[in-house]
């Protein structure tokens, strides 16, 4: 049960004043629901009237607060003309312009003779200065309630900003008084507040600098976000810990013989996640490893290797990939390398029907299946395994926590390999797979080609395709990839089905097309094809990201490729390369470029390596775009910045880890607070984890 105390935040938002049942959708369509997602929506900006003039001082272009008398009304003769209120002060006249006005409101709130309190942006027109609209009109007694700082709010359409100004004052008024989770002495350290006055600060800001990434109140509520997610992180990886997992100690030459039988040498990277791996799965608790690896780094390999462990001790393994391209790709690369060795594998997916698909079910549930590879299908309830003791989840971003733990679930604690072909920044990879250990291998293979990279502008796309010519001739192919698959009216980016039409009646029968909207059997019908030479250009989306490997493909043109996310365009410039040939990558861009499009296409000529690339893409687009704003799993930070504050998540991480060791079931003072932590930013779960033991 959430505690009792976080009630006033978790009730609904149509409790707060002035919130009905459409504002509050809107309001929940932005931040959230709840009262707590309003505060949790922090201001971006802050509105500074502080600036008093006299009328004539009055910078034009700028926000201005004027102390004026009201001299006259002149109301619109007709309603396609301004209702005018000239006022004045003792350097001059400034008049304020009201369009589809409301006269009696007008008098009411402007009354001729009085003086008012009035704010809002300075112009020029015919000779004269003149205010349109004015923000705010208050009279001089009620001066203290007027704003002379607001913060700026996100918005969606149709959400007023003062709407939600009043309804984020309103939800201060709901502050219950929380205990203090930090430990006082980093509190006195970092000169934090207290939660409850940071929370206060940022909504209440006096300058910019109060709402700044460097304030003291966003780096505490920063810190407690963090907090939170890596003492959730924890209690989750101690609770994997308890379960029993499995000791696979196979024979000592298994190793070595393995490692005979490959028809390359392995890197020094690939050595070393293997002998992290050997020590997981011989200690009796169950391992939970991320393998991180860039484009053509050899993962597959080194979980192969992993399996063999597994298969030897009697158990079975189980690789998913999240498209059955990738699947497939997997299948050709480890079959050839089982089979020598008296392994038998097998690939299923969505494709398989009938008496196949039943033969393959059998032979897992008997037990004479070693290994499958597959996509969501292997996720079957119909799926049963005589003996399940790895998985192994390639992508594995692209699957839910559901998906991965329904896999796991069909054996016994079967241990868990976790890879990805995207690097991830070390910050992020704390906050997203905190609860994992991870090995690295940063080293490529021998033999693999550097690509060269061009940035082209698009109107120069005839050379581009001259050069297409020159590229097949010499018994080469090529990728054309382009963001849509359609051409739209909505963006004038060049559609895929467009550009396969252009280049066909240039290259004929050559060139291919493959999209996400194609049938399974199209994709593979057309994927094979190139893989055979019979198509020498594939024109393609973002759908050959991952999983698509042609030796002969020396060189990928990537269409708007300013559109594209700087590690997406790192993992489409990695399907070539692959053979013995020296390979390319033309960036196609449409001009002018903005500063980020431009650095980001300037990194990717300047580097091939996937972490440096990751960490640039990071710090220039933020941790939802690197990643892909709705990964499964992903923790989305309303405070933090995970480029920003580096330190901070190592510092969480630090504290969490001994958060844990001295009170694992948070039953001390602190502990208790810091449950109250958890469930404030909705990391309930790992409270769950406490209670089920």
């Amino acid at each position: 049960m959430r505690p009792t105390i976080l009630n006033p935040l978790f009730a609904d938002v149509t409790s707060l004043h002035g919130i009905g049942p459409r504002m509050a959708a809107l309001i929940t369509k932005l931040a959230g629901p709840r009262v707590v997602d309003v505060l949790f929506t922090p201001p971006h900006d802050v509105i500074d009237r502080s600036n008093r003039p006299a009328v004539m001082a009055a910078p034009l272009g700028a926000l201005v607060t004027l102390e004026v008398t009201v001299d006259k009304h002149h109301p619109s003769p007709t309603r396609k003309r301004p209702y005018r209120v000239v006022c004045s002060d003792e350097t001059g006249y400034v008049t304020l312009i009201f369009f589809h006005a409301k006269p009696d409101y007008l008098l009411r709130a402007l009354p001729e003779g009085a003086r008012r309190i009035i704010s809002g942006k300075m112009e020029e027109y015919d000779g004269g200065r003149q205010i349109t609209h004015p923000d705010h009109i208050v009279a001089p007694e009620n001066a203290p309630s007027f704003p002379l700082f607001e913060p700026v709010y996100p918005l969606t359409s149709g959400l007023p900003a003062s709407v939600m100004r009043k309804a984020a004052q309103d939800a201060l008024t709901r502050l219950p008084s929380l205990p203090e989770w930090q430990d006082p002495a980093f509190l006195r350290k970092m000169a934090f507040p207290s939660w409850n006055a940071a929370i206060t600060n940022i909504h209440t800001p006096n300058s910019t600098n109060d709402i700044s990434r460097d304030s003291t109140a966003r780096r505490r509520l920063a810190f407690d976000e963090l907090l939170a997610n890596q003492l959730a992180l924890s209690l989750v990886r101690q609770k994997q810990k308890k379960i029993a997992g499995r000791s696979f100690n196979p024979p000592v030459e298994l190793r070595a013989n393995s490692l005979s039988s490959l028809p390359f040498k392995l890197t020094d990277g690939q050595l070393q996640a293997l002998n992290e791996i050997d020590a997981d799965m011989k200690s009796p608790e169950r391992m939970m490893r991320l393998i991180q690896g860039d484009v053509g780094s050899g993962k597959t390999i080194v979980a192969f290797l992993a399996m063999l462990n597994a298969i030897k001790c009697g158990a079975q393994c189980a690789f998913l990939a999240p498209t059955e391209i990738l699947a497939q790709q997997h299948f050709d690369t480890i079959r050839p390398l089982a089979e020598n060795i008296g392994v038998n594998v097998e690939i299923l997916t969505g494709r398989d029907k009938g008496a196949v698909r039943r033969i393959k079910l059998d032979q897992l549930a008997s037990g004479s299946l070693n290994i499958i590879i597959g996509t969501h299908a292997l996720i079957q309830q119909d799926i049963h395994f005589n003996d399940l003791g790895l998985v192994v989840i390639d992508e594995q971003h692209r699957f839910g926590v559901e998906q991965r733990a329904a896999l796991t679930k069909k054996g016994n604690a079967a241990d868990l390999i976790a890879m990805t072909a995207t690097p991830i920044p070390r910050t992020l990879a704390l906050t997203l797979y905190g609860d994992m250990d991870a090995s690295y291998i940063r080293d490529k293979p021998p033999g693999r080609m550097p690509i060269k990279t061009s940035a082209t502008p698009i109107n120069r796309i005839d050379e581009v395709i001259n050069a297409v010519k020159r590229t097949l001739l010499e018994g080469n192919q090529v990728y054309w990839v382009c963001p849509l698959v359609e051409e739209s009216e909505l963006t004038d980016l060049t559609a895929a089905s467009q550009r396969y039409a252009q280049l066909k009646s240039t290259f004929s029968d050559r060139v291919g097309l493959i999209h996400g909207r194609m049938t399974s059997d199209e994709k593979s019908r057309t994927m094979n094809l190139f893989y055979s030479g019979k198509l020498a250009v594939l024109v393609a989306t973002s759908v050959i990201e991952v999983g698509v490997n042609a030796p002969n493909a020396t060189a990928i043109i990537i269409e708007h490729a300013e559109r594209f996310g700087l590690a997406q365009l790192h993992q489409l410039r990695g399907r070539v390369g692959r053979g013995k040939k020296p390979a390319s990558c033309v960036l196609l861009y449409k001009g002018p470029l903005g500063d980020t499009a431009r650095a980001r296409l300037e990194i990717l000529r300047e580097t091939e390596d996937g972490f440096e690339i990751a960490e640039e893409d990071l710090r220039l687009r933020g941790a939802g775009e690197a990643l892909g704003a709705a990964q499964s799993g992903f923790p989305s930070m309303r405070f933090a910045d995970y480029h920003y504050d580096s330190e901070l998540i190592s510092a969480a991480r630090d504290d969490a880890s001994i958060i844990v060791g001295k009170d694992p079931e948070l039953n001390s003072d602190r502990g208790k607070a810091l449950k109250v932590l958890l469930y404030l930013f909705s990391r309930d779960s790992a409270v769950r984890l406490l209670r089920a033991g």
